[in-house]
This record gives C-alpha cells, sequence and structure tokens, in this order.
C-alpha cells in the first residue's frame, strides 16, 4: 500500500468538506445580518403587500362600481317549494363570478339586502355585478315576484348608530338549524322591525354576500380538518388503550384473581396476560368533513347589519332583536355577533380596528369576511327569498295612512294596533274607496263605524247619504253633527214621525220642477214599481203597459204646469187612480197634453185603452191605494211640489238623513222610489264634466230590507255609480239573504271587505275572498267593534288585517254638541221641507182640484179635443 494514500484521503475530505464549511458559513453570515438587520426584509415585505393590496383596492373598487341593483316584490300569494328556493341560490351563486377576469375575489358576490326604513316592512333587493343582470331578473318564482331595476338608495344620516357583524360559530362542519318555510323563516326578521318608526328617522339593514368557495383555501381547510379528525382518533385510540391496560393489570393483581388461579391449579408461567391494545378506527371524509365534504353547491358568506335612529337607544335595541331573530337559525353552528365584551363595553363592528373595514365592506359591496364562513344553499333557504304567504307583515304608516281630521282627502276606517302596543286612527284615500261592504252580526259594530266615518266626512266638507230603515242612527250621530256650520247642509227625512205634532217632509216622484228629463221620471217610477213588486215583462206584460202610458201622462201634465209657472198644481202619484178611473180627469189630461206626447203613446190611449177591462187596474192602484191609506206616506208624497232632491244634494255637498220607516209593502215600495230616484238622480250627473262632480256617499244601512225592496236597483248602483264619483257603503249582517246580483257586484267591486263577529257559515263568504286567511272560525270569536277588513290603498290590496272600530264617544269626544242638538233637529227638518202632518195631509187631499182647474185652463176649446174626449168615455 501506498505511503501517500492517507494523505491524499485527508486531502479528499477536506476538499469535499469545504463547500459544505463554506455554505454553512454563509448561513451563519445571512443570519447574522438578518438579525442585525431584521427590519430591511420586514420593510421590504410590508411594501410589497401595501402596494398589492393598493394595487387590488382599486380593481376592487372599480369592479364594485360596475353593480347592479334588483328590487323583489312578492304578491301576497307568493308560496314558493324548496326546489324554487334552491334554484335561485344557484343563481345567486353563478351570478357571483359574473365578473371582469381581473376583479379581486373579494369583488366578486351578490348581495341579498334586507331593509326596513319604514316605506314596506322589508324591502328585499338584490345587489351583484352588471354581467349577471339578466341571469338575476328571470327567477325561477315565476309571476308571483316581481323584477324591477331598484335605484340608488340615499339615506340622509342619522344622529346613532350600530354596526355589526355576524360570523359562524359553534362546530365548523356541523349545519345551521333546518327552519321549515311555514311559518317564513324572515318572519323573526320582520317581527324585529314590526315596530319600527320611520319619523324617528329608525332604519334596520340586513345585507347577505353570497360568493363561490375558493377551492385552494377549502381544499387546505379540508386537509386540516382531516388531520384533527386523525389527532383526535389516535388521542381516543390512545386513551383508550391505557384505560385497557390499567383494567387488564388491575385484574391480574387482584386477590379475587390469584384466588381463582389456586383454585383451578392454572398457574401461569409465562408471567402476565398479552394485552392487544384498541386499533385507531379509519376516518372517514364525509363524517369529519360534514357538509364540507362536497364542493356542490357550498358558498362563502358575509352577513352585515346596521341599525340607526335619531333617537338614542333605538338603534341598539333594534340591533338586539335582530340578534334574537338570527338566534332562530342556530343548530349545531349559529350565527353569533363578532367581538367581544368587556363589561360594559363591546369591541366589534363599530369600534377600532374592526370599524374601518366594515364600513368600506358595506359601502363598497365587497365579501371580506374574517373566518370562512362556509355555508350550504340549503342551510339559506330562509334567506334566499322575499316574504311568502305564511309572513305575518305588520301595517306601516305608509300602507295605511294614519286619518286626519277634516282632511277630505281622508275616509276614517278605524284604530289600528300596532305590534308595540301604539294605538292609531287609520284611513284610506276617499278616491281609491269606491265601494265597501261590512257584514257581521248585530251588534257587532258595523253601523258604528259607518257613523264615524260618515260624520268625518262630513266635517271634512264632503257630502253624504244614509238611509236608515230603522231610524237609530240618527239620534246617535245627532250630537256629533250639530255644529253651525253642519247646520245648513244637513237634511232629515224622516217617515217614523208619531204624535200630536208630527212633521214630514215631502216630494214628488213625478215633479218637473228641479229640471228633471221627462223620460227618466218615467223610467226611474216605472222600474220602482216593477222592482218593489216583482213584475216583469213575461208575467205582468199589460200591468206594465198600463203604468208607464199612465205615468208618461202624468208626468207630461206636470211638464206643462212648471213651463206655465206654476209648479204647485202639478199631479202626484196619487192621480193615477183618476187618470184610469175618471173619464173627466183623463179627458181633460189627454187633452192638455196631446202635443207633449209621442205617437205611438197617443195611438195606445185612442185604440188600446178603451178595450182594457175595469179590472186591469186594481194590479196598478191597490200599491198607490195603501200609499194612500197611510196618512204619513199620503202626506210625503202628494205635495205637488215636494223640497227632497238628491240631485241637488249632490252637487251641493248636502248631508241627508232618509228613514223610509221599516220594512213593510208599503215601506219597500217608497224604499224603492227613492232608491230607483237615487239611480236617476246619479246618472243625470253625465251632463257635468267628470272633472266637476263633486263626490257624493251613499250609506245603506240593513241591506237586506233595501235589497227586498229594489234588489237590481241596488246592483246597477255598485254597478255604475263610481263613473258618476258615487260611491256606495252597504252593511249586512247576512251576504247569503242578499239577491244574487246584490251580493255578485258587491264582492266584486268592494273596495274595502269588513267583517266583524258571526257565525262561521255567515262570515264564510267574505273569508274566502281573502284565501281563507284569517279563516272563519278566527273571525267568528272577534270582540265586539273589532274587524277584519281588506283595503285599497295606492292602487293595492292591504290587508286583511285587525282594526278596532272606531267608538263616537271616543274618537269625536271633542265634536259632541249635546246642547244644540234640539236645534240641528230643527234646522234639518226645515232644510227637508218638513210641515205638520195634518196641514201636508189637507194639501194633498186638496191636489186633485187643483191639478183639474190647471188642466181646464190648459185644455184648448176645439172640436177635436172634444170628439178626443168623447171618444175616450
Amino acid at each position: 500500500m501506498d505511503a501517500s494514500a492517507p494523505y491524499l484521503t485527508d486531502r479528499a475530505d477536506h476538499v469535499a468538506a469545504g463547500p459544505i464549511l463554506g455554505w454553512l458559513a454563509g448561513l451563519v453570515d445571512a443570519a447574522g445580518w438578518l438579525i442585525a438587520y431584521w427590519w430591511v426584509p420586514v420593510a421590504a415585505g410590508a411594501a410589497g403587500w401595501a402596494v398589492g393590496e393598493m394595487v387590488v383596492r382599486r380593481l376592487a373598487r372599480k369592479a364594485s362600481a360596475e353593480r347592479m341593483a334588483l328590487e323583489l316584490v312578492p304578491s301576497r300569494h307568493f308560496n314558493p317549494g324548496l326546489e324554487e328556493i334552491f334554484r335561485r341560490g344557484v343563481q345567486l351563486a353563478r351570478a357571483s363570478t359574473s365578473m371582469p377576469w381581473w376583479a379581486p375575489r373579494r369583488s366578486k358576490t351578490v348581495q341579498i339586502r334586507l331593509r326596513a326604513d319604514g316605506s314596506s316592512p322589508l324591502r328585499y333587493r338584490i345587489e351583484g355585478p352588471a354581467g349577471g343582470e339578466r341571469l338575476l331578473s328571470i327567477t325561477p318564482f315565476g309571476p308571483a315576484v316581481t323584477v324591477q331595476r331598484a335605484r340608488p338608495l340615499l339615506d340622509t344620516p342619522r344622529e346613532h348608530a350600530v354596526r355589526a357583524e355576524f360570523i359562524l360559530r359553534g362546530k365548523p362542519t356541523a349545519p345551521l338549524r333546518e327552519v321549515p318555510l311555514e311559518p317564513d323563516p324572515l318572519q323573526p326578521l320582520i317581527d324585529a322591525v314590526s315596530d319600527l318608526r320611520a319619523e324617528l328617522g329608525d332604519l334596520a339593514e340586513v345585507r347577505l354576500d353570497i360568493q363561490r368557495a375558493p377551492k385552494w383555501a377549502l381544499r387546505a381547510r379540508r386537509l386540516q380538518l382531516m388531520a384533527d379528525a386523525r389527532r383526535r382518533e389516535r388521542r381516543e385510540t390512545q386513551r383508550a388503550a391505557r384505560w385497557v391496560r390499567q383494567d387488564a393489570t388491575g385484574m391480574e393483581d387482584s386477590i379475587a384473581w390469584q384466588l381463582q388461579q389456586l383454585v383451578s391449579g392454572k398457574q401461569s408461567a409465562g408471567g402476565r396476560r398479552l394485552v392487544m391494545p384498541p386499533v385507531p378506527r379509519r376516518v372517514e371524509a364525509a363524517e369529519a368533513l360534514g357538509k364540507l365534504a362536497d364542493d356542490d353547491h357550498l358558498v362563502r358568506v358575509q352577513l352585515l347589519v346596521m341599525c340607526a335612529s335619531n333617537v338614542e337607544g333605538r338603534s341598539e335595541a333594534r340591533l338586539a332583536q335582530l340578534q334574537a331573530a338570527f338566534d332562530v337559525f342556530g343548530g349545531g353552528s349559529r350565527w353569533a355577533m363578532r367581538g367581544w365584551r368587556i363589561g360594559p363595553w363591546r369591541l366589534g363592528a363599530d369600534r377600532w380596528p374592526s370599524r374601518r373595514s366594515f364600513e368600506r365592506r358595506w359601502r363598497l359591496g365587497q365579501c371580506r369576511p374574517p373566518r370562512p364562513n362556509w355555508v350550504r344553499l340549503e342551510e339559506l333557504t330562509g334567506l334566499l327569498k322575499p316574504p311568502t304567504v305564511h309572513c305575518r307583515l305588520p301595517l306601516l304608516a305608509d300602507d295605511l295612512p294614519t286619518f286626519e281630521f277634516d282632511n277630505p282627502k281622508l275616509l276614517l276606517q278605524g284604530i289600528y294596533r300596532s305590534p308595540d302596543g301604539r294605538r292609531r286612527l287609520v284611513a284610506s284615500y276617499a278616491e281609491e274607496t269606491l265601494f265597501e261592504v261590512g257584514v257581521g252580526k248585530a251588534g257587532g259594530g258595523k253601523t258604528e263605524r259607518a257613523l264615524a266615518q260618515a260624520i268625518g266626512w262630513a266635517h271634512s266638507g264632503g257630502g253624504l247619504m244614509f238611509l236608515d230603515p230603522h231610524r237609530d242612527s240618527w239620534p246617535r250621530a245627532l250630537p256629533f253633527l250639530a255644529h253651525d256650520a253642519l247646520m245648513e247642509r244637513i237634511a232629515l227625512v224622516d217617515l217614523n214621525a208619531h204624535g200630536p205634532a208630527a212633521q214630514v217632509g215631502s216630494w214628488n216622484p213625478l215633479g218637473m220642477h228641479q229640471g228633471q228629463v221627462a223620460h227618466e221620471v218615467v223610467e226611474a217610477t216605472a222600474d220602482a214599481y216593477v222592482s218593489a213588486l216583482g213584475w216583469d215583462d213575461a208575467s205582468t206584460p199589460r200591468a206594465l203597459t198600463i203604468l208607464t202610458a199612465s205615468l208618461a201622462v202624468l208626468v207630461a201634465v206636470n211638464e206643462a204646469a212648471c213651463q206655465a209657472g206654476r209648479p204647485e198644481d202639478q199631479a202626484t202619484i196619487f192621480h193615477m187612480r183618476s187618470l184610469l178611473t175618471d173619464p173627466v180627469f183623463r179627458a181633460a189630461a189627454l187633452a192638455g197634453v196631446q202635443g207633449r206626447l209621442d205617437e205611438e203613446t197617443r195611438s195606445w190611449w185612442q185604440r188600446v185603452f178603451p178595450t182594457l177591462p175595469p179590472d186591469s187596474f186594481a194590479v196598478i192602484l191597490n200599491p198607490i191605494a195603501r200609499l194612500a191609506a197611510n196618512p204619513i206616506t199620503r202626506a210625503f208624497l202628494g205635495q205637488p211640489a215636494g223640497r227632497y232632491n238628491i240631485r241637488a244634494a249632490m252637487d251641493t255637498r248636502m248631508i241627508v238623513w232618509v228613514c223610509p220607516g221599516g220594512n213593510g209593502p208599503t215601506d219597500r215600495l217608497i224604499t224603492a222610489l227613492l232608491a230607483r230616484d237615487l239611480l236617476r238622480a246619479v246618472r243625470s250627473r253625465r251632463d257635468i264634466p267628470e272633472a266637476h262632480r263633486v263626490p257624493f256617499r251613499p250609506y245603506f244601512d240593513e241591506l237586506i230590507t233595501l235589497t227586498g225592496a229594489a234588489a237590481e236597483t241596488i246592483a246597477s248602483m255598485f254597478e255604475d255609480f263610481r263613473k258618476y264619483k258615487v260611491h256606495v257603503h252597504g252593511m249586512t249582517q247576512l251576504l247569503a239573504r242578499l239577491p244574487l246580483p246584490v251580493r255578485l257586484s258587491l264582492i266584486q267591486n268592494a273596495s274595502t271587505l269588513a267583517s266583524t263577529a258571526g257565525s262561521q257559515s255567515a262570515i264564510a263568504p267574505i273569508t274566502a275572498e281573502w284565501g281563507d286567511n284569517p279563516g272563519p272560525g278566527l273571525v267568528a270569536t272577534l270582540d265586539r267593534f273589532e274587524h277584519y277588513m281588506s283595503l285599497t290603498v295606492t292602487g293595492r290590496r292591504v290587508g286583511p288585517v285587525q282594526i278596532t272600530g272606531p267608538h263616537l264617544d271616543e274618537v269625536f269626544a271633542n265634536y259632541a254638541r249635546p246642547r244644540q242638538t234640539a236645534a240641528l233637529e230643527r234646522a234639518a227638518r226645515a232644510m227637508a221641507g218638513a210641515e205638520p202632518l195634518s196641514q201636508l195631509t189637507t194639501h194633498a187631499a186638496d191636489q186633485l182640484d187643483r191639478v183639474n182647474r190647471f188642466l181646464a185652463q190648459l185644455a184648448p176649446p176645439t172640436p177635436p179635443a172634444a170628439r178626443l174626449q168623447k171618444g175616450y168615455e
């Protein structure tokens, strides 16, 4: 062996170790430099991070500026299924990626905004990338939800505001609680803002940002969760092994074990038994990862909340209510407010250092939660859709305006109790309240509510007619109408007069002294007969012909008297008997008005009337005989120039109280005459331009009684009056007892449907119009003066909502003038032309002589007239 070999070997080792030592020396030098100049790489890293963050923020701000907003307005019957809501969630997740390629992840989000500011119970808006507008505009909800482009929301600064960010706490792989769709999952949130008061500046808004879960972060989280699961499994296995060994050792060292070995003679020669420790169980990914096991429909969310008010303490209380509302969604994981509480202070989104980040994300609509809030779309079911039919919405001031006394634009409806216990008088807009229907048992509060509404309308300057067959409403309303400003506008037509000093008004249904049109008066009176007596063209054609021809003659006589300046010589409906049975009177009447009758009518009187048997007139004269037998109706209808003029009352905003007197056969005929005259008068308003027609409101108490006399007339009112700015309010105990045409017209055209308590069968037709929400069982148990009603406000239906009917003694207490009721009674009767009953009865009995004298002066003494008279005899 060469002697130089060891030298060469050492040299080679030295040469090989040189680079390693140099590298180690370099590492030592570098470490020394870093220790001495540590601030240099830190500063460089900070500068690089700052530049990168600045670039990312600018790009994110630019991307966030290209966002659009949609507002979703659900219909009253919006009732989506789970599949429809899930598909909507998929749309939102997909739309969050509709951004330019350069947009940072924090700007790739779709935001759901739930906002309560007093304009609606809860506004539901979607904000997202402009590129996703088409995708988000077409919803799986169909026509049940209206999607419209939303305008930017501009908020005035409030004096007090609180902010909060909610994050998921609990087991990260556990889902939120599965909240059922009925009742609506949004109900707790709506209840939390139900007492919001816009006049105090109250505002509450919840923003939920949704974006696709980042793949890299999700993989890292899964690896961490699997490692944690395996670690826990190993710890559990080790703990179990220790317990097994301890149990085995303790058992072999026990006296019982040793005695057993001695008795059995089986001495263990090999020492202690071999104990097999448990083997670690395999960790299943689905069990360890839970909801994070699959990528499908997994999203990252951010939940921000802000409450504001101009009153100190209200915003904090609102935030506490919303926090309690989110507790409903808590299950294996839950929504918890981010931050720490230290005594009375809470370090959260309202304080440094979180507030600046919160406001930037709030302002720009960016999603950057401080921790990964991963949820599946199924967990967000309750927040992915607007309020449904199962949601109980509060009634806000914008939904139903507050009643203001002496405001002609508002119509009193009742008292609404808000969720916080406040009571306010609510109203509907007068121009939108076209027809009203009130149903309920006797004494439930229908008439009291109608009286309160009528009195409020009267004090605001409106005209009305209150038709009450039983007269109970007049003494009830009297103290609240006894104002000097109203006395000159009130007229009382009372056919319930009694006693020696009874006074009655006057009306001539055939009178022409008030500018009526002749054929309209004939038609109205004939139709009233037909309606009250149940005639039709098929069963009583001859009676209808005789009645129409007779009315035409009497109206022509009255037209001639008025043109001659002698309205006091007009004929009345009681002169029909003389026209049909007295040849002298008939000849004089026909001779005097022959130039005013059309050829067909004159021919009928010449050729057909002489052939009629005398008993053909009985069916016409019998109702008139009954009217004449009653001194009150004889006095009321027997005056030539009555004061009652409903057309003039409409145009001059009069307040007319009409009490026909009952529901007997005679009363039904008078009611039919009054109703048909009202229909004629309203239709005659076509001669006034629509813009100049004064609104007028007839109130019909006891529709069952009224429709029994004039069913078709009442039905026509509910169909035609809207065109002439006449709006009918009807009240009845049972819809089922109304004739079918009336019932159909009522329900079809009613702007307001109201019901008090009653039997379920009687209330069912009303609740059926509400979709049985509430049902008949609930409405039937209402207290007295409580109503459920639906109203029309700004073109949409509001309710059904529970309203307390106004009580006159409470609502109009300041308007009561009990000491002036006697003066109002006198003024109202004087306005209606009421005179002593005995005087009017005498005048009605003498009216035939006055008409005969007028006809004698009117008829020309010519041979043709004489021949005509002889022919009729």
